[in-house]
């Protein structure tokens, strides 16, 4: 069985797994979305499906398919001691917008009308 990086390391898949991230959809509906083939759109769901990362119910005669959350939990759970390589930057990043949104606020102040 496929690692779970590995399952998502596909763009297509993950694509799949975006629009799914909104709301359930046929699979009609992700092949005109993402304008994959039917086949291609089938091949990447059985692969999400059987690694946990979807499910689907059938409607009629459609199969919808969601999105299950736990996979993804546990990707993000194996990310978590690395988020500190990237938090101090965004946490930089932010200070420096609020600087510049305060300067941007000032001059508009200092403006006579």
């Amino acid at each position: 069985m496929e690692s779970s990086f590995a399952i998502i390391a596909e763009p297509n898949r993950r694509s799949i797994l975006s629009l799914l991230a909104s709301s359930e959809r046929s699979v009609g509906e992700i092949e005109r979305r993402l304008r994959m083939p039917q086949t291609s759109v089938s091949k990447h769901l059985r692969v999400l499906r059987e690694a946990g990362f979807v499910e689907a119910r059938v409607e009629a005669r459609r199969r919808v398919y969601r999105l299950r959350p736990e996979p993804l939990m546990e990707i993000d759970a194996w990310l978590a001691p690395f988020r500190r390589f990237w938090t101090a930057h965004i946490d930089a990043l932010e200070r420096h917008l609020d600087r510049m949104e305060q300067t941007s606020k000032k001059g508009r102040s200092d403006e006579k009308p």
